[in-house]
């Protein structure tokens, strides 16, 4: 069990420099568009640009991680973080610029869908949701640090931008260096290699290899879009869907601007993001810790509870309404994120599929995921700076999808406990 750990934290480094990622444009978007003299249309784009890269990466990580295994495509993620952090710190032009932010957003697209399925087919069941959760808790971790060190670079001129996304490098080239002493999914080998290969990780993982394991075809090449698979497509892509609905993306990437439309000051708006990660990491290791005992569904039915009222109280602020309670408002919907959606959201996704078909399952729900994030963050900055009390109707949008995101979660299964083949029989 000692080495499960290990690996599945090595594997969830990916989800550090995924939340890294997301997360520290917030701190550069308002430098750059000065830079580069952009509209609220060209600035969406170029904050957005990492995501339409990770729309594509979640597309094609299911077939890739499918051909050519867990491990080397992990591997290629730290190298293209890497390029990324080097590539946007040393850019002089904004084409450049946009180029190595669109191969950090590959990156992070992969990451999402090839993290969480490793680190689920290495896990036992009792722990799979703490260990696949890690992935999650790396991300806020990586969201949290993103703050912290872009409070910390942002009053050093207008070249702050390039140490806060090129510092990043260091993270992906540990990322790399680390990769080389895990081994490859053992469920991915039963698939493509067959059993004995499976069995002797499986061993050295202190796990007996499952019979259920050991009857899947050799070589398997199975199409996701059948009638079986229906209802854990539906399930995959809806809570990917309302993940996103809830505008978690627009106060992640838009929080110095969200906080400078409510009045506060340049340098205070910077430093109240750090309170947002700090939150955010804070109640996702609670969410972690009780994920196993509590469940999957209970967990996002509280959570959406909790988000609606701190959505709507943070649509009022932005109208002027209690303004000066807007970092307490915000801080308890990242409080009810956190410990629903934001603890659940990877878990359910590498959890909900066959094992013939979880790769590209987990790329569909990834895809679903970012292609709304994308349109979140591109459309947000559109909506408050051309529509009069814009942020107070956007955030006002947020609370009735999550009222719509409740309805939904009602009708989902619970999978705790359950071993990854037995959650086949559940689904069906």
């Amino acid at each position: 069990m000692k080495n499960v750990w290990k690996f599945a934290l090595i594997a969830s480094l990916g989800g550090f420099l995924f939340g890294f990622e997301t997360a520290v444009i917030s701190g550069a978007e308002q430098i750059i568009q000065r830079l580069w003299a952009l509209d609220a249309f060209w600035h969406g784009l170029t904050v957005s640009i990492s995501l339409i890269g990770t729309i594509i990466g979640a597309v094609v990580a299911g077939r890739l991680s499918d051909r050519y295994g867990r491990k080397p495509i992990l591997i290629a993620i730290a190298l293209l973080y890497l390029f990324s952090a080097v590539g946007c710190a040393v850019s002089t032009y904004w084409s450049v610029f946009l180029l190595f932010r669109f191969l950090g957003g590959l990156a992070v697209g992969i990451s999402s869908v090839v993290g969480p399925v490793y680190i689920s087919e290495i896990a036992p069941s009792k722990d799979r949701g703490k260990l696949t959760g890690l992935f999650q808790v790396m991300i806020v971790t990586g969201i949290f640090v993103a703050y912290l060190t872009n409070f910390l670079f942002a009053g050093i001129g207008e070249d702050a931008w390039r140490y806060m996304l090129g510092i990043m490098a260091l993270p992906a080239l540990l990322f790399y260096i680390l990769l080389k002493k895990i081994p490859e999914s053992p469920r991915w080998l039963a698939l493509h290699k067959g059993m004995d290969q499976a069995r002797s990780v499986f061993e050295f993982l202190g796990q007996e290899a499952r019979s259920s394991a050991s009857n899947e075809n050799l070589n398997t090449k199975t199409a996701l879009f059948q009638l079986r698979y229906a209802k854990p497509i539906l399930f995959a892509v809806l809570l990917a869907f309302f993940n996103q609905m809830t505008g978690i993306n627009a106060i992640l990437y838009y929080a110095p601007r969200i906080f400078e439309m409510a009045g506060y000051d340049a340098q205070l708006s910077y430093l109240q993001p750090i309170f947002i990660g700090g939150t955010n990491v804070f109640f996702t290791l609670i969410g972690m810790s009780i994920i196993d005992r509590i469940g999957r569904k209970k967990l996002l039915l509280s959570g959406a509870v909790g988000m609606f009222f701190f959505l709507l109280l943070t649509a009022y602020g932005l109208k002027g309404d209690n303004s000066d309670m807007l970092l307490y408002y915000i801080l308890g919907f990242i409080a009810s994120f956190a410990l629903s959606q934001g603890a659940v959201i990877w878990v359910f996704l590498a959890e909900i599929f066959p094992n013939e078909v979880r790769a590209q399952g987990s790329s569909l729900g990834s895809t679903t995921h970012w292609i709304f994030a994308a349109l979140i963050s591109w459309i947000f900055p559109v909506i408050v700076e051309s529509i009069p009390q814009g942020g107070f109707y956007v955030f006002l949008f947020y609370a009735i999808m999550v009222v719509l995101s409740f309805v939904f979660i009602l009708f989902i299964p619970e999978t705790k406990g359950k071993s990854l083949e037995d959650i086949k029989g559940v689904i069906h």
